[in-house]
């Protein structure tokens, strides 16, 4: 302790100990290590155990009533002891991620004003231009190795919440130290504060946001430049994580920057390969060929287009042309299929690939009408697997598969319970966000959560791990195989398509191997590959204990 006490400067010592989240364990300290820090007289007698703080930590959670308040709690525990905030999330994660992530985070999104008690995370506004480097020298941290950035316009199904959706890279980064291992001094959430469209917002005094309509065109273009210069100078091997951005921005990012640094999109490709992991447990459980496998997507945004072209890469490797493929794939917008007699498919660049030689129809027709295995909703917009939808693909399928993908649980295509009661227990269902258990005829249905949590932190775990120059749709791809692998037997027994929650580090630390030894072979990862990777990655696994 003494050793470890002359590296700590000193506003870490007597009551400012108690105040650092990152050092605090506040009746965790031991006698001699109060007597050190100087804290002596500031805590009570008794030392907790870790394990003993962790009990009451659940105790006071679990007395509160409504979701968000639970959500401030675990937020405000989170600025006073960061080694106990993870250790309580890892060990509860199934109780706790849908608090700190979806689908609470979205009602903490919107109310992100009203509920403001700290500040995390990085701030830059339209006014910073010129200035963003010299900035990012105020962030206390100089290891930086993960950056989750948002711009706040399509936050989760939720629409422009500018400044507010801050909340979404926070939930993110809590993420990838739970479920990866990142270290909590290694996660940076930057908010690009463009302004908002949201005139709402823009008019509610307590709004903390940059009160103008959003930024476009070239002057946003030369903002995210920018952003992405003064990154890769001060924290030159930090991978940047693309979060909620609308569609065609989303797309145009990642063309531009995928292969320029360290770079991803996770609505596009952390999308497409929880998806894609989902749709290859579900051809288990069907009994259904993969390649014979046909989807047909309600929604033609980023998301949809991501896990179709993902898709396409699997079913070429499961022995398809890129033709064939594309033709199993149909995706449908609010004006209907994408089609090639479409006049508006300019303004859709994303999908014109998927655009078939077809008559324009509506949702429910494009179902009878092509017969699809799956289908995919990622819209945003709640309700749009209607009744008639799941009868009909029921009619045609022994296990039809229903992903109702749209996050949060509010804006779902339709709830696990519908699933399962209109489909009579046929469906083979998935969803973004949690839902309760379902029984039926005495036959207990889990439906399995199709979260992005599952790919992302793992991802990012391995790319980092080896250093790598870039982050691939080969390696996307390999960590859904490595996602599906572990589904087992038992899991798919009650109708779920993902391993539980509770295995989640040990799932992120083999997608991480998966993602590390597929940039070797792409001759992309600038680290000297270790003896034994896995172990090597292990090792790297920030543990929350004292």
């Amino acid at each position: 302790m003494k050793e470890e006490k002359k590296k700590l400067c000193p506003s870490k010592f007597g009551y400012n100990a108690l105040q650092n989240p990152a050092i605090n364990k506040s009746t965790a300290f031991t006698y001699r290590e109060r007597e050190e820090l100087n804290i002596k007289g500031l805590l009570p007698h008794k030392i907790s155990t870790q394990c003993e703080q962790v009990t009451r930590a659940l105790k006071n959670l679990r007395r509160k009533h409504e979701d968000l308040e639970k959500y401030i709690y675990l937020t405000s525990l989170h600025n006073r002891n960061e080694h106990l905030f993870f250790r309580l999330i890892m060990e509860n994660i199934e109780e706790l991620m849908p608090l700190i992530y979806t689908p609470t985070v979205g009602q903490a999104c919107k109310e992100f004003a009203d509920i403001f008690r700290e500040s995390k995370g990085f701030y830059i506004n339209r006014e910073d231009k010129g200035n963003i480097r010299k900035m990012l020298n105020n962030w206390p941290e100089k290891d930086v190795k993960v950056i989750v950035v948002t711009d706040g316009e399509r936050i989760l199904g939720l629409g422009d919440l500018g400044c507010n959706g801050m909340g979404i890279p926070i939930g993110k980064l809590f993420l990838y130290v739970a479920c990866a291992g990142i270290h909590p001094s290694q996660c940076m959430p930057v908010m690009l504060d463009v302004g908002t469209n949201n005139e709402e917002l823009r008019n509610n005094p307590l709004y903390l946001g940059y009160p103008a309509k959003r930024l476009e065109g070239q002057d946003y273009d030369e903002l995210i430049k920018e952003f992405i210069d003064a990154i890769k100078e001060k924290y030159p091997k930090a991978l940047i994580q693309f979060e909620d951005f609308s569609t065609l921005k989303a797309f145009k990012l990642l063309d531009e920057y995928r292969d320029q640094t360290l770079s991803f999109n996770d609505d596009i490709q952390g999308t497409a390969a929880v998806a894609v992991a989902g749709v290859y447990a579900y051809s288990r459980l069907s009994e259904y060929d993969f390649k014979d496998l046909k989807i047909l997507f309600m929604g033609a945004g980023s998301a949809s287009t991501g896990i179709a072209d993902l898709m396409v890469s699997a079913l070429k490797e499961a022995g398809l042309t890129q033709e064939e493929a594309v033709k199993r794939l149909w995706l449908m917008d609010s004006k209907g299929l994408i089609v090639k007699s479409r006049t508006n498919l300019d303004q859709k660049p994303h999908a014109i690939t998927y655009a078939q030689d077809q008559p324009n129809m509506d949702f429910l027709t494009a179902i009878k009408t092509l017969k699809p295995h799956l289908i995919i909703g990622a819209t945003g917009q709640p309700g749009g697997f209607t009744k008639e939808v799941i009868e009909t693909m029921a009619n045609l399928h022994e296990k039809p598969g229903i992903f109702a993908l749209s996050n949060p649980t509010s804006r779902a295509e339709c709830t696990a319970e519908q699933a399962y009661l209109w489909s009579k227990g046929k469906a083979i269902f998935a969803s973004g966000s949690p839902f309760p258990e379902v029984t039926i005829n005495e036959k207990r249905f889990k439906p399995g959560q199709g979260n992005n949590a599952y790919i992302f932190p793992g991802v990012g775990l391995g790319a980092i791990a080896c250093d790598a120059k870039s982050v691939t749709d080969e390696m996307f791809l390999a960590s859904t195989k490595a996602l599906a692998n572990y589904v087992s037997e038992e899991d798919l027994a009650t109708g779920t398509l993902y391993p539980p929650l509770t295995n989640i580090r040990k799932v992120s630390l083999e997608i991480a191997v998966a993602v590390a030894e597929k940039a070797y072979e792409l001759n992309i990862a600038q680290r000297p590959k270790p003896e034994n990777l896995k172990e090597e990655i292990a090792k790297m696994m920030y543990d929350p204990e004292y």
